[in-house]
């Protein structure tokens, strides 16, 4: 049987807020091995993170994300920043966001926990993790997302 026949619905949008090209590519690899239907947007500050999720000027029609996955160390606006906004702004307060970073400074960690952050993977990214940390988030994603059947 094949894999579509167990799946409905629309791919989920995700935004990655990642600088470096290496980490971006892990993310986007692991994504991929996982089998999950989505599309994927790449933002490399975090001042044009908030821009694209406002959908200000050229960002006017970028799609709402179903899930934010957000690096602490960005140029323009650091993570925690662009995560402060984020859960201030009622409009997208909700969407679920996972901080990847290669800090292990537990105020970090912390200040993370207190803007409500879903998740905290340190770098290197152990893909299963990251894979159970996406799938655990999908009680967040309507019903429309493609979600991959569990066997």
């Amino acid at each position: 049987m094949n894999t579509q026949d167990h799946i409905v619905g629309r791919p989920m949008e995700i935004l990655l807020v990642e600088d470096g090209l290496l980490d971006a590519r892990v993310a986007i690899a692991s994504l991929k091995e996982g089998l999950t239907q989505h599309r994927l947007t790449l933002i490399r500050d975090g001042a044009e993170a908030l821009e694209f999720l406002r959908q200000e000027g050229r960002f006017a029609r970028a799609p709402r994300p179903d899930l934010i996955l957000l690096d602490l160390m960005l140029p323009k606006k650091c993570g925690t920043e662009v995560l402060d906004e984020l859960r201030a702004d009622y409009a997208l307060k909700d969407i679920p966001v996972v901080i990847m970073t290669a800090s292990d400074d537990e105020a970090d960690r912390v200040k993370c926990q207190m803007l409500h952050v879903d998740a905290f993977i340190t770098k290197p990214v152990n893909v299963e993790k990251f894979l159970e940390v996406v799938r655990q988030l999908k009680r967040f994603w309507l019903n429309d997302v493609i979600l991959p059947t569990i066997d």
